[in-house]
């Protein structure tokens, strides 16, 4: 490619880079890039899982006086506390954010401190989703098996763990997590959602759990389950779109239900009653009392056998 062209694709994108859209500041200000969330959510899954998502060498031993266990804390500490601040100094900085009123950059100790208090109930919530998964799955031979093995184990981990970050009202960082569980996982599960303990997802692929979910204890979703927004664009009297936990648009879930492959649950006003089983590709709009079975209508099947072709044979 000759100079002159080449300078012409540079200014041309240097022109559309001034507009600020999509450019993310190189400036420690910036807002936490990828890779730097990828890499604090696999720290914080050591920390929740020891030796089972560990790319070194330490063995973490469940004694407060081992070094590598205050060495791996001291870690976590340091990597959340410099996101936290870019996140706070990023949303600061954006003019355009709709958001409502969060944390400033200073009180980014006190969440911290609060994250890292949270994690031995995150991992009690997590002892009990490895049972529920041997309980439910008669493939798992052990629970270590799941917990090296198992999407949802690590799904569910690292939206535990976002979702203390969401209460703590922390942008970005939250939903950057889930994402990253999302995309090595195909399970997408809403930092703010709410679940209980022992829960189980089987397979997992293609499971979605929007944002004002709320899920109760001991319940199991299979691959392809969706709990979504009936309308999620709806607007106000206003006009105007509200969005998070102002808009209470993905159902509920209680105590007990189990949700076979390929059903869809949708909307806020929507309620699942304890100890109900929602069939497979079922279509569910509107709430359904405990103890109930849903199940779609037998389809009709089609068969239509092909007529047998004689084989050419051909002699040479």
């Amino acid at each position: 490619m000759d100079t002159e062209r080449f300078m012409g694709i540079v200014n041309g994108l240097a022109a559309s880079y001034r507009g600020g859209f999509g450019v993310n500041p190189s400036a420690g200000g910036g807002l936490p890039d990828r890779a730097s969330v990828a890499a604090l959510c696999d720290l914080m899954l050591h920390v929740v899982f020891p030796g089972f998502f560990a790319h070194g060498s330490d063995q973490v031993i469940a004694d407060a006086t081992d070094p590598s266990l205050r060495r791996l804390i001291g870690d976590l500490e340091d990597d959340l506390h410099r996101l936290l601040l870019r996140a706070y100094h990023f949303q600061a900085s954006c003019l355009t954010a709709e958001a409502g009123q969060r944390p400033a950059p200073m009180a980014a100790g006190e969440v911290l401190a609060q994250f890292l208090e949270a994690l031995p109930e995150v991992r009690r919530l997590l002892e009990s989703d490895v049972l529920a998964a041997f309980e439910n799955d008669p493939a798992a031979p052990c629970h270590e098996e799941i917990i090296v093995s198992y999407p949802c184990i690590e799904a569910i981990a690292v939206q535990r763990l976002a979702h203390q970050l969401y209460q703590l009202q922390v942008p970005f960082l939250p939903r950057m997590m889930t994402e990253v569980a999302h995309s090595r996982t195909g399970i997408d599960i809403h930092p703010g959602a709410i679940i209980g303990d022992h829960f189980f997802i089987d397979h997992g692929t293609g499971v979605v759990i929007g944002e004002t979910t709320t899920i109760g204890s001991h319940v199991v979703l299979y691959h392809g389950v969706t709990l979504g927004a009936f309308n999620p664009t709806v607007r106000n009297d206003a006009g105007i779109l509200d969005r998070g936990q102002d808009n209470k648009r993905h159902p509920d879930l209680e105590d007990h239900v189990t949700v076979y492959p390929g059903a869809t649950i949708l909307g806020g006003d929507t309620r699942i009653g304890h100890h109900s089983v929602i069939g497979g590709n079922a279509w569910v709009t509107r709430s359904v009392a405990p103890w109930s079975t849903v199940t779609m209508a037998d389809p009709e099947l089609r068969i239509r056998q092909k007529q047998q072709q004689p084989s050419t044979s051909f002699e040479i």
